[in-house]
C-alpha cells in the first residue's frame, strides 16, 4: 500500500489495492457513512470543495492504472449523445443508423446507452478500442474533476461503488474537516 501525507493528515491509498470485482460491496456498508458525507459537504464550502477534490482527483489518478480496474467499463452504460453517435460512426466507418442498430438502445430516459455491458468496445486487455474517440460521458467520469463537484455529491456516493478512486476520495473527504 502507498502512504502519502496531506497537510497534517496522513492517508493510505486504498485504491490501488481495491479489486474491482468487491468495490461495490465495500462501498455499500459504508453507505450511512457516506449518506452523513454527502449531508455535509452539502453544506461546506463550495469552492474549498472543490480545490480540495480536484487536488486528491490529480494526486489519486496520477498513481492509479484505470486499464487494471476497468470496472466502469464493464458496468456503467454512459449516456450516448448525437455528436457520439456522430463521432463513433465516423472512426468505425459506418452510417449512423446501423451504429445505432448495431450498439444502442434508447433506455427508460430517453438516452441513447449501449444495448449490453460490458462496453462493446472494451477489449480483454481493458483497453478501449475508440478511446480517442470514447463517449463525452467516458471522458468525463468519474467527474471528480469537474467545476462545481457540489453538484455531483450523490452522483459520486453511487459512482464510489463503480470507482475505488472515488471511494477513496470521499473517504479523504471523511477524515477532513470541511
Amino acid at each position: 500500500m502507498v502512504v502519502f501525507s496531506c497537510r497534517s493528515w496522513v492517508y493510505e491509498s486504498i485504491a490501488t489495492v481495491i479489486a474491482p470485482e468487491n468495490i461495490k460491496g465495500i462501498a455499500r456498508q459504508r453507505n450511512e457513512a457516506t449518506r452523513k458525507l454527502i449531508t455535509r459537504l452539502a453544506s461546506s464550502d463550495k469552492r474549498r470543495l472543490d480545490n480540495i477534490v480536484h487536488g486528491f482527483h490529480h494526486e489519486i489518478f496520477s498513481k492509479y492504472n484505470c486499464m487494471q480496474c476497468a470496472n466502469c467499463c464493464r458496468s456503467l452504460g454512459p449516456r450516448i449523445t448525437q455528436r457520439d453517435i456522430e463521432v463513433l460512426a465516423k472512426t468505425l466507418k459506418q452510417k449512423q443508423q446501423s451504429f445505432v442498430e448495431t450498439y444502442l438502445r434508447i433506455d427508460s430516459d430517453g438516452d441513447y446507452v449501449f444495448k449490453q455491458m460490458p462496453c462493446p468496445f472494451l477489449d480483454g486487455d481493458n483497453s478501449c478500442r475508440v478511446y480517442q474517440h470514447r463517449p463525452k460521458a467516458c471522458r468525463e467520469y468519474p467527474h471528480t474533476d469537474r467545476p462545481r463537484f457540489y453538484q455531483l455529491l450523490a452522483l459520486s456516493a453511487k459512482n464510489a461503488e463503480v470507482c475505488p478512486v472515488v471511494y477513496e476520495i470521499l473517504l479523504r473527504l471523511e477524515k477532513m474537516k470541511i
